[in-house]
């Protein structure tokens, strides 16, 4: 055999044994970005409807509004507020669609001594000021450094002013460190989780639910958590919080 072909196979095996196994000497792929907390503790499943993809806005806008308000920017893959946002004004809905029976899961993390929240059944209309006047909030806020003292029922992972957090299952995280909340609700029965356990249940509607309703907050309310449908919000508060991995699954 020529010498120069014999150079030339030997050459050629030895660079085909040291490529990485099922790649190819010329596939530069690269790994891809790993999925966020949401992502990872709900899995994929193509039932879930993706609110906000980390690119752009589409489909939210403000309360009572047909654009996004200037409070809230797209920033670095998450839907960001500035916090211009107060008791009344500011807060965003996704208004494409209403959900009824649903689990929502996102990862959030807020600024230090901030307030913001998760609505939920939002209807809109001039005699409501705000998405609280009608609609049930899962409440975010940051335990750790508010300014001031929190009744159980204003503490993170509560149905505010309704039902409080089991604080011996919560996972309180720093301001500035990424949290995951999910709601699962149906007629029967509603879970708040964050960071992966379940600090809440209740039963909607039931005579516990309206003693509450009546006799707390919401008793100058009377359309508050009535509606059985509705859409999702989230609540500018006056601080700056960011949201990513927003999705939500029909139940």
């Amino acid at each position: 055999m020529n010498k120069l072909l014999i150079v030339f196979l030997l050459f050629f095996g030895f660079t085909a044994c040291n490529s990485p196994s099922g790649e190819s000497a010329g596939d530069t792929t690269e790994a891809s970005e790993p999925a966020g907390e949401a992502m990872e503790e709900t899995g994929e499943s193509d039932d879930w409807i993706v609110l906000f993809d980390g690119e752009d806005a589409s489909g939210w806008r403000s309360f009572n509004g047909d654009s996004l308000p200037a409070g809230w920017v797209v920033e670095e893959g998450t839907l960001k507020s500035l916090g211009h946002g107060g008791d009344i004004g500011g807060d965003i809905v996704y208004g494409e669609r209403e959900f009824d029976n649903f689990e929502l899961a996102l990862d959030w993390k807020i600024s230090e001594g901030g307030n913001s929240g998760i609505f939920y059944h939002v209807k809109e209309g001039e005699q409501y000021a705000a998405p609280y006047y009608n609609a049930p909030e899962y409440q975010i806020i940051d335990d750790i450094g508010f300014p001031e003292p929190l009744e159980e029922w204003q503490q993170l992972g509560a149905d505010y002013a309704m039902y409080t957090a089991d604080p011996e299952k919560k996972i309180v995280k720093p301001a500035g460190e990424w949290n995951t909340s999910r709601i699962v609700f149906t007629e029967d029965n509603a879970e708040y989780w964050l960071n992966g356990e379940m600090v809440l249940n209740f039963d909607p509607w039931s005579e516990e639910w309206e003693k509450l309703k009546t006799e707390g907050k919401w008793k100058d309310f009377p359309e508050y958590g009535s509606n059985k449908s509705g859409l999702i919000g989230l609540q500018d508060h006056g601080s700056e919080i960011w949201f990513k991995n927003i999705r939500i699954k029909e139940l």
